[in-house]
């Protein structure tokens, strides 16, 4: 898999991994986090059926993200530091729909991210 920057281990979030819930579920904390953006993507929807996904997030639908030909297309979100166990979570949680990869925030900073499979 794709690395990036290796300390600190940065992740961005555009939906459920910003609930309070769904981080105290998986992280076993609450996370503090920065606004920023991803520029290229835009956002939809996509419906979720794995039972413990929908335990911990209460939704039916999440959010997930493709690149986007539209100028000026941007997703907002936060971006957090975590643990690489942490993020071994993280992936956990996420359902088949989403990969993870590495990109580049407005902030400049470079973070890892749930985008359509």
């Amino acid at each position: 898999m794709e690395r990036c920057a290796e300390f600190p281990v940065l992740l961005f979030s555009y939906g459920t991994l910003q609930d309070k819930a769904v981080q105290l579920a998986n992280f076993g904390r609450e996370l503090v986090g920065q606004h920023d953006a991803m520029l290229g993507y835009s956002k939809n929807w996509v419906e979720i059926t794995d039972p413990h996904v929908l335990a911990t997030s209460g939704k039916t639908h999440h959010p997930i993200v493709a690149p986007s030909t539209d100028q000026g297309a941007s997703v907002e979100g936060m971006v957090f530091q975590i643990t690489e166990q942490e993020l071994a979570a993280a992936d956990a949680y996420e359902v088949s729909d989403y990969t993870r990869v590495c990109v580049t925030l407005a902030s400049s900073l470079t973070a890892w991210v749930y985008v359509q499979a």
